[in-house]
């Protein structure tokens, strides 16, 4: 118990140092109303990494634009649910990727977690416009062309720039196909070539095909 008090007070002396140092950290609060502190070094790499993403994001959509598609940015997403239809939701516990039951803030086993429905993207708040605005979907983009008299080529599209999906965001892709969403999952993903980015198309099936066991209700 001692031991267990010892951790806890270094814990909180850590944080509590962090947010003193204005000079290598910036501090703010989350959405659970809790302090967190960041290297300012970590937060500039953050936001130029952003700002490349975006970039190529872009030019992702002027290309298929090119292709004589029509492209709209995706605001929905694959629900998750535990076994008994409690939502789950994405964290970032220590710096990785944790799923935990909103609920009860219980974290999660990957195979336990049920896709069920489209959902919403979460709402984000823009701070110029002062409202609350989309979020991020998955994937990235909705596209669409005419093939011949009432028949459409409807794909979405997932921006990476190192061409990688998680194990969550394959198992969504499976899901989408299965369910028939979309007719085909195109990754972007950048290429160099003669020191210029250029886009390669990855198709979902032809990458992973169905080896994954998307759970559903």
């Amino acid at each position: 118990m001692e031991r267990i008090k010892k951790e806890i007070k270094e814990r909180v002396m850590e944080r509590i140092r962090k947010a003193g140092d204005s000079e290598n950290y910036e501090t703010s609060w989350n959405e659970e109303g809790k302090f967190i502190s960041k290297k300012k070094t970590e937060i500039k790499k953050g936001k130029k990494s952003k700002t490349k993403g975006a970039s190529f994001e872009l030019k992702v959509r002027k290309d298929l634009e090119a292709k004589g598609r029509i492209v709209d940015k995706w605001t929905n997403n694959v629900g998750m649910w535990d076994k008994e239809g409690n939502i789950v939701v994405k964290k970032i516990i220590n710096k990785r990727e944790r799923y935990v039951v909103q609920k009860t803030k219980e974290e999660i086993y990957f195979k336990e977690i049920i896709f069920n429905k489209i959902v919403s993207s979460k709402k984000i708040f823009n701070p110029f416009k002062k409202i609350m605005i989309p979020g991020a979907g998955f994937p990235d983009f909705i596209s669409i062309k005419h093939v011949h008299d009432e028949l459409y080529s409807v794909i979405g599209v997932e921006v990476k720039i190192n061409g990688v999906l998680s194990k969550i965001e394959k198992e969504k892709c499976v899901w989408y196909l299965r369910n028939k969403i979309f007719s085909q999952i195109w990754i972007a993903k950048a290429v160099k070539k003669s020191r210029k980015l250029e886009i390669e198309y990855n198709d979902f099936n032809e990458k992973y095909g169905f080896k994954f066991k998307t759970k559903s209700q």
